[in-house]
């Protein structure tokens, strides 16, 4: 059909199967995706896989670490830790515009960095930011778009893993050009930017949606709000520190003394128990304020209320992940690749193409995947017409893991920061492609070395 492949038009029918029944028929997102699975095991005819790639994210260690943090969010809201934590941040920045969303910004970006998963950490980080901005008058998708835009810069910030697998394809390209501490400080240069424009977009949200600043007299003192709340501020801790250190010392400490496979499990058991010893905790030092027994009756009927919650997230989650396992072992990826490169496009139009290409793919494939498939490719593209490698090789994680879970439909971040949030998915998914659009404009500029970049 005009030359168009026909991986591309599995990817269009696929949104608009999703669209069709999201908006037309008025079906909850996760039927929607759910029905552009089965729709697309048919159009491939994979058949003989259809149990395995509907079972196959229950194997994910990030989809059960999702559930998880949003039944810690329900626990949150059943107890008074969460408002302790906001009167905290409220002592610090409840005097300035939309400050609850700058400490989003900062905190999430920083964490993400430590986990390099988008829709984990806003799962993490979300559970106390999100209610943070929504106490100091923050609509609730504007303070769900928030953590989700400053949680999906986690891949794009060193020390992510997503960084390495991007300076292997530089390092392939150009052997012992460039070490592996120029990158990183070529992709701090980047990542200012994008944290600058992050920031910006904040500032004029806040303005569009006349975020105040909270009155004075409901802004506690530092010192009162500490001391009422000291036990709550553990909570963080409680969850941050076993993340920061299996960063620190995951590849060293642990290694030695459980192997590299008992290394590797650890990893992936740790941001699994953290929100289930979080969860007791809060509990714990709750039990007084919520005035139960917290026996095993108690606890069973405070997660009876937060099925309706929590289910509807998981299962779009849940149903994205099949869709992403449907894709990737059909190999559509690897196909629309080799077709983008047969065009022979300028410089300017590539800077623009490959942003735009790798948001969409987003919606179906992750960052580290499309730099798999991809990487060498737009590499090899953009230098063949005079870009600068280190720059486009610094730019990878950007265009490809950064947006990943921004991009409606099949945005995970925007999914898990909605849960948290509560929000509707209309006035979020609206807000998501305000961020993903601006987010975009930034990348284009950089690419077209428009924007200086430092330390390259």
């Amino acid at each position: 059909m005009l030359g168009i492949p026909i991986e591309l038009i599995y990817l269009l029918a696929l949104l608009s199967t999703i669209v069709i029944a999201f908006i037309l028929f008025k079906r909850p997102i996760y039927e929607a995706m759910l029905i552009g699975y089965l729709v697309m095991i048919i159009v491939l005819k994979r058949y003989d896989k259809f149990m395995e790639y509907l079972i196959k994210p229950s194997t994910n260690t990030l989809f059960y670490a999702i559930v998880a943090f949003l039944s810690l969010a329900f626990i949150f809201e059943q107890t008074d830790v969460v408002k302790d934590i906001i009167n905290f941040i409220l002592s610090l920045v409840g005097r300035f515009r939309g400050g609850a969303g700058y400490v989003s910004l900062l905190t999430s970006t920083f964490m993400a960095a430590l986990s390099g998963t988008g829709p984990g950490n806003v799962a993490a980080t979300g559970v106390f930011t999100i209610p943070a901005m929504i106490h100091t008058n923050f609509p609730r998708a504007l303070a769900a778009t928030v953590e989700m835009s400053a949680s999906s810069l986690g891949p794009m910030i060193p020390p992510s893993g997503t960084i390495l697998l991007a300076f292997g394809i530089l390092d392939t390209m150009f052997p012992e050009k460039y070490t592996l501490a120029q990158f990183w400080m070529a992709v701090w240069g980047v990542g200012i930017w994008f944290i600058l424009q992050r920031i910006i977009t904040l500032y004029i949200l806040c303005l569009k949606y006349k975020v105040s600043p909270v009155p004075k007299d409901e802004i506690p003192k530092v010192s009162e709000a500490f001391k009422e709340g000291w036990k709550a501020l553990l909570v963080p801790v409680i969850i941050f520190l076993p993340l920061y250190l299996d960063f620190k010392f995951g590849s060293t400490f642990f290694q030695e003394r459980l192997g590299e496979e008992g290394a590797s499990a650890f990893s992936s058991s740790v941001i699994l128990f953290t929100p289930g010893v979080a969860a007791i905790y809060s509990l714990i030092i709750s039990k007084d304020k919520i005035q139960k027994q917290l026996n095993i009756k108690d606890i069973f009927n405070m997660f009876k209320k937060a099925i309706v919650q929590i289910t509807p997230v998981a299962a779009t989650v849940y149903f994205a992940y099949s869709i992403s396992y449907l894709f990737g072992d059909a190999e559509i990826g690897a196909t629309l690749g080799e077709y983008v490169q047969s065009f022979n496009m300028s410089k300017l139009q590539l800077v623009i193409f490959f942003p735009v290409f790798t948001t969409f793919l987003g919606m179906i494939l992750p960052g580290s995947s499309q730099i798999a498939i991809f990487g060498t490719g737009i590499l090899g593209a953009l230098v063949a017409v005079g870009a600068n490698p280190l720059l486009v090789a610094a730019m990878l994680p950007a265009i490809t893991g950064a947006l990943e879970g921004m991009t409606p439909p099949l945005a995970l971040a925007m999914y898990a920061a909605m849960g948290i949030a509560e929000s509707d998915i209309g006035e979020t998914s609206k807000l998501a492609v305000i961020w993903v659009l601006s987010h975009l404009v930034v990348a284009i500029l950089i690419l077209a070395e428009f924007l200086p970049v430092l330390f390259i």
